[in-house]
């Protein structure tokens, strides 16, 4: 790590230097961390580890939607107003990186109570805590960007080098999650304990990284602070911006298509491609993996493997056109894998190296265009309100995350889902409950996918439109130096 801070530049032709953008970026694997055992092993928590019936289950995501809608534009806001010697975003880092990195435990933490309806509100009011948490973080982090660059290019740069610790937070937590679980059960310790470890771990991580962005970069120490505006006509404005209002439909159709699949591929794995085999193994390059190992490692692999090809494909055409390219390449492979049988584990395995270069495109593009947004509203109403445009972004992408979450676990208890015994490592679900699984995994993540590629498709803020607000704005900040 450099000895003194960098501070950022504001000119479009400043090309960052590597070290910045890497930690900058790590800030990434800690948000990516617990997204993805949140999104991948917490409703099959709620179900089969704390034994709450799906449908009940899913309530406590629906009051985590409620929560949301006031916590994180009222995050945007404070960041956007905080003056402190870090400035507005990193005094937020600094004070909430520890507390954040805690929370990594206390999500799996529960009471051995049978009472459903108490333990219902137990997690709820946890997802609560830590939902809280993680806006503190994230919000200001991502806020952070437009700040450090103002250059087209830079940013799609800036956002590849996130989505590379994203990626390889995701990766780490698909791999050796199970892993650390296994090897917990194995020593006599509870499953709940093996992820109560394997959160701790991952939040210490989490912890360093958002510590080293704040010691490490300096904000611009000549962005203005926003006017004290009331919170309703705020948001009323941002929704004024008309690239944002695309970006909203991306932002929610593309994170529901994504935690969808995060949320449903576990009982998939489980309950249909491996007939019910609670330990199901897989060899994979000579090692016997937990088949929800291999086939998400597989995948986010692959995914980091073609982040280089998708930042050069959008630097030679539109962020937009290259997100719609993955993503129709993703939805073919998404038709191929809701054609696998039981026992199918090698072709799912292939699938998944295919499906991961499609969703690499998902991952980095619809980050990449939200900077541009803000500058079409600098432009517009000639303030910089970024922690409003990222507050909200937070907010669309845990949206529709808990309502995924809600929705998902309403299905599994409609179609008869039931809840193995704690000692099973056999068990079967009912057919009406296979063919649900089946058909959210992949029809139904695949039909939103493709209309976020519609909606993509016509996005307004090409690399042309770009330069030109970059002009005007240039100008602008010339005229007014000179008066």
């Amino acid at each position: 790590m450099p000895s003194a801070p960098a501070e950022i530049k504001p000119e479009a032709s400043t090309r960052l230097p590597v070290w910045l953008k890497l930690v900058y970026g790590s800030g990434d694997f800690g948000l990516s961390s617990i997204g993805m055992m949140r999104s991948i092993f917490y409703a099959i928590f709620l179900t089969d580890v704390v034994g709450l019936d799906p449908r009940l289950a899913s309530f406590g995501a629906l009051v985590g939607i409620i929560w949301d809608a006031i916590n994180d534009p009222l995050v945007g806001i404070l960041s956007d107003r905080a003056r402190s010697p870090f400035g507005r975003r990193r005094i937020f880092l600094l004070v909430f990186a520890v507390p954040f990195g805690i929370s990594f435990v206390l999500l799996w933490t529960t009471p051995p109570w049978d009472n459903q309806l108490a333990l219902l509100v137990f997690v709820t009011l946890t997802f609560m805590l830590v939902d809280t948490l993680s806006t503190l973080v994230s919000v200001p982090f991502l806020a952070l960007t437009p700040e450090i660059t103002k250059g087209y290019d830079e940013r799609t740069a800036l956002a590849g080098f996130r989505t590379i610790f994203q990626i390889s937070g995701q990766f780490c937590v698909v791999v050796f999650v199970p892993m650390i679980v296994d090897r917990a059960i194995e020593s006599g310790l509870s499953q709940q304990q093996g992820l109560m470890i394997s959160g701790g771990m991952f939040g210490l991580i989490a912890i360093i990284s958002y510590l080293s962005i704040t010691f490490s970069i300096k904000e611009d120490p000549n962005s203005a602070y926003p006017d004290r505006i009331p919170v309703l006509t705020t948001l009323k404005t941002a929704w004024q911006n008309i690239p944002f209002r695309y970006a909203v439909g991306i932002y929610l159709l593309n994170g529901s298509a994504v935690d969808l699949a995060a949320v449903i591929f576990p009982f998939f794995l489980l309950y249909w491609v491996s007939r019910g085999d609670l330990l199901a193994k897989t060899n994979l390059f000579g090692y016997d993996l937990a088949l929800e190992s291999a086939f998400f490692g597989v995948l986010m692999l692959f995914a980091a493997i073609a982040l280089p090809f998708w930042m050069r494909f959008s630097r030679g055409r539109n962020k937009q056109m290259a997100y719609v390219y993955g993503i129709l390449f993703f939805c073919l492979v998404e038709v191929f894998i809701y054609m696998v049988q039981p026992g199918q584990m090698n072709r799912l395995l292939v699938l998944g190296a295919l499906a991961g270069i499609g969703l690499s495109a998902a991952y980095i593009l619809p980050d990449s265009i939200f900077p541009d947004i803000i500058e079409w509203d600098e432009l517009r109403t000639r303030k910089r309100q970024e922690g409003i445009y990222y507050g909200a972004r937070a907010f669309i992408r845990k949206f529709t995350g808990a309502l995924v979450m809600f929705v998902a676990l309403q299905a599994l208890g409609w179609a008869k889902y039931q809840t193995p015994p704690h000692d099973a490592v056999q068990f079967s679900q009912s057919a009406s409950a296979l063919r649900m699984i089946r058909l959210l995994v992949s029809p139904v993540a695949a039909s939103m996918f493709l209309i976020a590629a519609g909606i993509a498709f016509f996005y307004p803020l090409t690399r042309d439109k770009h330069a030109r607000i970059q002009r005007l704005l240039a100008k602008r900040n010339q005229t007014s130096s000179k008066l």
